[in-house]
């Protein structure tokens, strides 16, 4: 639909940094309502409006469309692919309302990807605002091991690597992922880099060769000595990694609360999952000392980073508010089963996937993973 001006385009990496910083930004959002429920763009900063597209289209044939906004606000329009919201920026331009179409749509949102030094350290957290998923890669001595890779990024890790004169000799999933889909595989046979699961992981019928871990085992990159802990209950392979102070918690443990027992099994075996799940938040890592920076496998969407832009906390300001680790059993075993939610979108194809039972191309897997990630239970 043919408008006088050409609204402004704003780069999904620009919004990232908006997001991040909690700036107050306006989100318009014209795609339909199950979509938006679904998913959509968070932040502290974040004030959401929804109006469909349609209803746009009909207010600039039959009325104005300033009557659907507030004429005050500065808008960033989104819609699926950036098409609908272009036009719905240009309406709102030639009305006089300051507008931006978010270039890509919720397709380049989920294409964000940055990734920082932890400091003091040489990990590096890799972080996808659209998801809320962290990966990292631990670098020494001109070797990285790269935890948790998502293979909508793989090129990613080896360009930035490259650019750190580090080459990938691990690469390490701390579980089998429901989420989305991991670039173990793909990863290390475009690397040649050793891909590693636990013992239990692999149990699960891992269809592709790779080389297993245990509790206690070590992993040598460089000068770092990573510890390999086993932290079940997500899943029951789930491991962590102690390097150098820093637990890589994978899915064992979140900043601000527990993941979820019932991606693996069925909802039935969901309770001793559960149980597991609290042994290891309190036999296996409450011991840790108070000052282990802990960086997980997960944050919500749209949480504010640290100060140093990284999404890590120290354990024990994290055990003073993640409540496994002072409730009882029972009552840590309930609270999961009842405040669990709705499971990740095609979770059942992508574990299937990721354990090379089924194939996808890259265009599928992309959308396929697309939407909430409802891997945590927040306290």
């Amino acid at each position: 639909m043919a408008t006088d001006t050409e609204a402004s385009e704003l780069d999904p990496n620009e919004l990232a940094s908006l997001v991040e910083s909690a700036e107050e930004v306006h989100i318009l959002d014209v795609r339909n309502r199950d979509e938006v429920d679904a998913w959509h763009i968070e932040g502290p900063g974040v004030d959401r409006s929804h109006v469909p597209y349609m209803r746009f289209v009909s207010a600039q044939v039959s009325g104005d469309v300033t009557e659907l906004v507030d004429p005050d606000r500065s808008y960033i329009v989104v819609c699926p692919r950036g098409e609908a919201s272009a036009e719905v920026a240009e309406m709102l331009t030639d009305a006089g309302i300051e507008a931006r179409n978010l270039a890509g749509g919720m397709q380049g949102w989920a294409r964000v990807y940055s990734h920082h030094r932890i400091p003091d350290t040489d990990i590096f957290q890799y972080y996808r605002p659209a998801s809320g998923c962290l990966a990292y890669a631990v670098v020494s001595g001109g070797d990285a091991l790269v935890v948790d890779p998502l293979r909508a990024f793989a090129d990613r890790y080896r360009d930035d690597l490259d650019d750190l004169n580090a080459e990938i000799t691990a690469i390490l999933n701390t579980h089998v992922h429901a989420d989305h889909f991991s670039a173990l595989q793909g990863l290390a046979d475009s690397t040649g880099a050793t891909a590693i699961v636990s013992d239990g992981a692999a149990e699960r019928g891992l269809s592709f060769a790779v080389e297993t871990v245990a509790d206690g085992d070590t992993i040598q990159i460089g000068d770092y000595e990573t510890e390999v802990m086993s932290t079940p209950g997500h899943t029951t392979g789930s491991i962590s990694l102690l390097v150098d102070g820093v637990l890589l918690s994978g899915d064992s443990l979140f900043l601000d609360g527990t993941p979820r027992p019932d991606l693996q099994k069925d909802d039935a075996d969901a309770p001793s999952m559960a149980r597991t799940l609290y042994e290891t938040i309190n036999e296996r890592i409450a011991p840790l000392p108070d000052d282990t920076l802990v960086a997980p496998g997960h944050v919500p969407p749209g949480r504010q980073p640290s100060a140093d832009a990284t999404y890590t906390d120290r354990l024990g300001a994290i055990r003073n508010r993640v409540r496994g680790f002072s409730e009882d059993r029972e009552a840590f075993v309930e609270r999961l089963l009842d405040s669990m939610g709705p499971q990740p979108a095609n979770f059942e194809q992508i574990i299937a996937v990721n354990l090379g039972h089924e194939t996808v191309d890259d265009a599928d897997a992309f959308e396929l993973e697309l939407g909430p990630n409802n891997c945590a239970v927040s306290d």
